[in-house]
């Protein structure tokens, strides 16, 4: 190139924003990412709550600098739901704060309807109760904030400063979670007075927060908020006792442990309880295996079959073969059924949106040929179950199969609590177990760990040993996974006669390690980065614990390896 082409160029005001779809936004530089999205919000699905700037998730108040490559992030992405939701939180806390100030606000855990189940603390006279009048008082505060439209304030301050801070508020789980902080500050935000930590990013302003609605449910109340698949509508409130049954044995069983946050996990940990905290853990869930065990030999031919089924990653194949231990151990024999051998012909298979094959719709099963072959079995006929070539996509001849008398099947699959699955005149012979980490240790009061994210921890592990999968593939896969689950699992929990929760005390701290290592190799740049980041800034707060303490026959084992029950056969025969 000929030197003389080359000049210098002033400085220009204006900067451009290269957009995914290949527009290019121009505007002065150090505009904001939400001064430059707001010229495309009406083409947009759904409300702008961040933007994507060079690769890295930011705030809408980020400064634009440089050219950039920007992406709007919405309500209809994960990322979007959960600024959302965070800065709805932080408005709760600050309206609450402002009415309450003698009370202690509680977020426990999601509804599936959308929302969070929350409940309050204010001395044992009143303890968890809250009264209409006052969700009504609650609602109207926080709908005057949001029409006052004012601005969430970050603020970077020292660890000593924050502590203070919190000791000042009265909260002790904080102050007690920031002992184990790896970094030397901590990001707090402000709104009408109020601070706290939250885990994440804001939105800029409460008058972005239009949409939500508070219910009571159960002595405390549900914040509700839009879904991602519907914004930004809110869904009809849904009730789900069995599942608030299974967080609230949960919460008892943290009782016990004595650990009601992230920081008292730590403590226990730095003392030294980390074996204790693992084994009584560990025995509970066993307890509630055998309790399971019990009500099904209980009901004798009311339960010749049992159903399990439950999201990825959820601990499914290790609870059915703990389950099957216990069913021995009460002198019944269980036979494994695999629902996956009764997959329709590969050509016979529908198809999703993409034109892709569907294999976890409904109508991928057979369901004639599975209730055919279960009444024959349940009759005492000896029966040829068939094999499915998923290398080919046909079904073959597998083996000879015969119950004995009194043995009782045991189907594992998404399916499992679909209604539809089993002939009416089965229907009554099964009983359905429902599995998932639901998962209630919280970081503190306010900042909740999602089940979703326990579960994806769980599976990062288990595809990078299991299946040389890296972070970055497991994660790719995880919003399909998702959507799968919302279709086919998730409507029907409440189905089931009894919910497993599989979710353990301490596994973010032996997973961490394996963990971590993993997501750090994840690429710059690529949205999975965004994900792997966020995992990462999740798992630093949780102390290590030692994988090899974890017992040979827990469910965490199916992830972390070393199963002493991966390859247990007394059940297939």
């Amino acid at each position: 190139m000929d030197p003389k082409n080359i000049h210098i160029v002033e400085e220009n005001d204006e900067i451009e924003a290269h957009l995914p779809d290949g527009r290019v936004l121009s505007g002065p530089r150090g505009a904001t990412a939400g001064d430059f999205l707001k010229a495309i919000e009406s083409d947009l699905p759904a409300p702008v709550m961040g933007a994507i700037v060079n690769g890295e998730l930011q705030e809408l108040t980020y400064p634009l600098e440089i050219e950039a490559h920007l992406t709007p992030v919405t309500m209809a992405d994960a990322d979007g739901a959960r600024i959302y939701r965070r800065s709805l939180t932080f408005l709760l806390e600050a309206a609450f704060a402002r009415l309450f100030p003698n009370a202690e606000l509680h977020i426990d855990h999601s509804v599936a309807s959308g929302g969070y189940y929350c409940h309050v603390r204010r001395g044992p006279e009143r303890d968890g109760q809250i009264v209409p009048s006052e969700l009504q008082a609650l609602e109207a505060e926080m709908r005057r904030l949001v029409a006052l439209d004012l601005p969430f304030e970050r603020r970077k301050v020292s660890l000593a400063e924050a502590v203070a801070c919190f000791q000042s508020r009265n909260y002790p789980d904080k102050v007690r979670l920031l002992k184990y902080r790896r970094k030397p500050y901590l990001t707090l935000y402000s709104l009408d007075g109020h601070v706290d930590y939250h885990h994440g990013y804001m939105t800029p302003s409460s008058g972005s927060l239009k949409w939500f609605e508070i219910t009571p449910s159960n002595g405390g109340f549900t914040l509700r908020f839009p879904r991602r698949d519907i914004p930004p509508a809110i869904s009809p409130m849904e009730h789900f006792p069995k599942l608030l049954a299974a967080f609230r044995r949960y919460g008892d069983w943290l009782e016990k442990l004595g650990i009601n946050a992230a920081g008292a996990l730590d403590d226990a940990i730095a003392a030294g309880r980390g074996r204790e905290i693992i084994l009584v853990s560990e025995a509970l869930q066993g307890q509630h295996i055998a309790e399971i065990a019990r009500q099904i030999a209980e009901q004798g031919d009311g339960a010749r079959v049992a159903l399990i089924a439950g999201p990825s990653s959820s601990g499914k194949t290790t609870f059915s073969r703990r389950l099957a231990v216990q069913l021995l151990a009460l002198g019944l024999s269980p036979f494994a059924l695999e629902l996956d051998n009764y997959f329709v012909e590969r050509e016979k298979t529908p198809r999703d949106e993409l034109g892709e094959f569907d294999f976890e719709a409904f109508d991928a099963l057979d369901r004639a040929a599975l209730g055919e072959d279960l009444a024959r079995l349940l009759a005492g006929e000896e029966v040829q179950a068939p094999r499915y070539n998923f290398r080919e996509g046909r079904r073959e001849p597998g083996d000879v199969i015969r119950l004995r008398s009194g043995q009782i099947l045991i189907l594992e699959g998404i399916h499992g609590l679909n209604p539809r699955l089993l002939p009416p005149d089965l229907a009554g012979q099964a009983f359905r177990i429902y599995v998932s980490a639901l998962t209630q240790l919280n970081l503190d009061r306010h900042n909740r760990v999602s089940t979703t994210d326990s579960r994806l921890v769980r599976r990062i592990v288990r595809d990078a040993r299991e299946r040389g999968y890296s972070a970055a593939q497991t994660i790719h896969r995880w919003e399909s996974v998702g959507r799968g689950e919302k279709r086919h699992i998730f409507p029907y929990q409440e189905n089931a006669d009894v919910m497993f929760n599989s979710a353990l005390v301490y596994e973010l701290a032996a997973l961490g390690p394996l963990a971590q290592p993993l997501l750090r190799q994840v690429e710059y740049g690529t949205r999975e980065h965004i994900e792997a980041k966020r995992l990462l800034a999740l798992l630093e707060w949780f102390l290590p614990i030692e994988a090899d303490w974890v017992p040979d026959n827990s469910i965490l084992r199916e992830f972390i390896g070393g199963s002493i029950l991966k390859d247990f056969k007394v059940w297939g025969g």
